[in-house]
């Protein structure tokens, strides 16, 4: 198991939570999304190691940044 977390920009509120968590949810290998909407924070759990660029992609499909990955 692997996890990973990035910092999200634009979020406002639970929608945009819902938004990011459910594109991410979507990336293979994710078994498990959590999204702070005071911090920006999305960590992000998986099978193994899970291509960061992929949940860049998603992050971006739900209409927001990654502003950086800890």
């Amino acid at each position: 198991m692997s996890t990973a977390t990035y910092t999200v920009k634009g979020m406002t509120c639970g929608h945009c939570v819902g938004s990011v968590k459910e594109e991410v949810n979507e990336v293979p290998g994710v078994t498990n999304v959590e999204v702070d909407l005071a911090t920006g924070s999305l960590t992000v759990d998986g099978d193994g190691a899970v291509d960061p660029a992929r949940i860049v992609a998603a992050v971006e499909r739900a209409g927001y940044e990654v502003a950086g990955r800890s």
